[in-house]
């Protein structure tokens, strides 16, 4: 029998190993910024054009490379960051793998440019598929650029699985979040399709947090710090009033390299207990110093997820910095124990006597004297009246039976009998129908009804909009200012009526009828939350997604008390719906009983 394990050509391996470190534009955006972080660069510049898909450029004034260095960076599991397999225990850079830009290389147009401070000429190197199509030397800056260009090119299938440009510059500005944020120190610019997106100076960490998040964000900021033999805990976390109800603003660093932990996670949210609304979530900015050697990042090809020696520890120590620096700030409840100055015997009052207080006794007052002469005019009045029974006279009788009669009637008015729904437990409307009974949910009911008139609004008229008397002004990041000014026209003609669009706020001076001021953030976070989410493939999948997410916020909600008006127009309105049976998201909106169901329950 013929063997049949057989060696993997390089280039078959490569592609495998780009599955793994390349997901998507983002991914090859984490690696290269991080390359010109280990490069010890001060100034790093990305530029990506359609979402990264056409091309991903990072230009630093970093070291550089030699020829010889440049050429040996493509090849597989070649790095300058570890030496023995013990270095894996001590990692103090990036990348240590020696798998990113071969990686990148395999699957890609690549050319790389880079020149050390001490030479005259750098090196240009021009890599199609792991195949090196020429290398030379040129003029060109100290530092490295290395620009990726058609990413997937050579592997279809993998390029017809990415998203939407929207969602995939989404990634690419999360992962260039998570960089900037861990290194504040550092120049950052972000340009997508020749525009600005950000210019990030070089900072303390406040002052970037800030620059990412919008100027507002630093009222919300409250400082965490803490020193022990086994962690340094630094960074910020929100107050209680500013948590949202999506996750997007929680950030861990572990040694400046931003990591996802759910423990941890819990330990900051337990912190928040009794201060967060249900449902809501807070934002956290955290930097925990550890020893290298008490932690794995050899865990995964992305170094996202690691392991910690000792995480109880850490989560006590956590757990109990959030809430200490929350009661020091007087923004949650805390317990102090120390004295306080003010609470000591003042100097000149040290050996001062205490005068006693002077008691004054009425010898003349008498307690009883009031209810005497009410003792003796109720005996008066019991002389009056012989018997006990006419103090109930008849007129008092006849009050209450007239008032029994006038709720009676009140109850079985003529509108009464006409009513043909009735609302239980604040969560459904039941209506009698000539088959029986209908039971209506009235919250997938008026999601249905709002999903059909927000859709009609958007795609054939315009919707009516009521103007505020104040405009109101929303802080937003900037990728999510990007993101209104992509579905501003949408928004429009659902009824909301944009002042101005600013670099991280917008102003608003009119919004959809029906809606309260004190929605509007809580609405349009939502919106944009949903959209990110979804994967829209084409317009009219966004505007029904924008539908969906719109209706589903505006809508009736469970334990709200309906009047006979209101719930008599649900039902009206559900009904003349073109799919009346479901909600927008596919779920039951009304069930019907028929007599015959219904005798057969009493029958048996």
């Amino acid at each position: 029998m013929p063997d049949i394990i057989q060696l993997l050509p390089d280039h078959v391996a490569n592609q495998i190993a780009a599955g793994e470190v390349v997901q998507r534009p983002a991914s090859v955006v984490k690696e290269l910024l991080e390359n010109a972080i280990d490069a010890e660069a001060t100034v790093i510049k990305l530029i990506i054009k359609e979402a990264g898909k056409t091309l991903i450029q990072v230009i630093d004034n970093g070291k550089g490379m030699s020829r010889t260095d440049a050429r040996l960076s493509f090849e597989r599991h070649a790095t300058s960051k570890i030496k023995k397999a013990e270095d894996l225990f001590n990692i103090h850079t990036k990348g240590f793998r020696g798998e990113a830009l071969a990686s990148i290389a395999a699957i890609a147009h690549v050319d790389l440019k880079s020149k050390q401070e001490n030479q005259e000429l750098g090196t240009y190197i021009k890599i199609e598929g792991s195949n090196i199509i020429f290398q030379e030397n040129i003029s060109t800056p100290k530092g490295t650029s290395i620009a990726v260009k058609h990413l997937f090119y050579n592997i279809p299938a993998r390029r017809n699985f990415l998203k939407s440009n929207t969602i995939e510059t989404r990634h690419i500005i999360n992962e260039f979040q998570r960089v900037v944020l861990a290194h504040p120190t550092i120049s950052f610019s972000l340009y997508h399709n020749e525009n600005e997106i950000y210019h990030l100076s070089s900072s303390n960490l406040r002052q970037r947090i800030v620059a990412v998040f919008g100027k507002k964000t630093n009222e919300k900021l409250v400082p965490i710090n803490e020193v022990t033999d086994i962690i340094e805990i630094n960074g910020f976390v929100a107050k209680p009033e500013f948590a949202k109800k999506k996750r997007g603003e929680q950030f861990f660093f572990v040694n400046n390299r931003f990591i996802k932990n759910a423990y941890l996670n819990h330990a900051v949210t337990s912190a928040f207990e009794s201060l967060l609304s249900s449902g809501y979530h807070p934002s956290y900015f955290l930097y925990l110093t550890v020893p290298p050697k008490s932690i794995d990042i050899n865990i995964h090809p992305t170094k996202t997820e690691i392991k910690f020696s000792d995480e109880k520890t850490l989560y006590a120590i956590l757990h109990s910095t959030i809430k200490h620096s929350l009661g020091q700030y007087n923004v949650g409840p805390v317990l102090d124990f120390e004295r306080s100055a003010s609470l000591d015997t003042p100097y000149n009052f040290k050996d001062k006597k205490s005068n006693s207080p002077k008691i004054i006794v009425d010898s003349d007052f008498n307690p009883f004297k009031n209810e005497e002469s009410k003792s003796l005019h109720f005996h008066s009045k019991q002389t009056k009246n012989n018997q006990w029974e006419s103090l109930y006279t008849d007129t008092s009788i006849h009050n209450v039976e007239v008032e029994a009669e006038t709720v009676n009637a009140s109850l079985f008015s003529e509108e009464t009998k006409t009513n043909k729904t009735y609302q239980i437990h604040k969560k459904y409307i039941v209506s009698s129908i000539k088959s029986g009974i209908v039971y209506i949910n009235q919250n997938l009911a008026h999601q249905r009804i709002l999903y059909e008139e927000f859709l009609e609004n958007i795609t054939v008229k315009e919707a009516t909009s009521q103007q505020l008397l104040f405009p109101l002004e929303i802080s937003f990041i900037k990728n999510d200012i990007e993101l209104i000014k992509e579905i501003k026209e949408d928004l429009e003609n659902i009824g909301f009526k944009f002042d101005k669009i600013l670099g991280d706020s917008i102003i608003i001076n009119g919004i959809p009828t029906g809606i309260i001021e004190s929605q509007i953030t809580i609405i349009i976070e939502q919106l944009l939350e949903d959209i990110k989410n979804d994967i829209p493939n084409a317009s009219f999948s966004q505007l029904d997604i924008m539908a969906k997410s719109l209706a589903k916020s505006l809508a009736i909600k469970t334990g709200t008390v309906l009047n006979l008006k209101e719930q008599e127009e649900i039902v009206n309105k559900l009904f003349i719906c073109k799919q009346p049976d479901l909600s927008p998201f596919g779920k039951t909106t009304f069930i019907t009983i028929n007599i015959e169901e219904i005798d057969k329950i009493f029958n048996n």
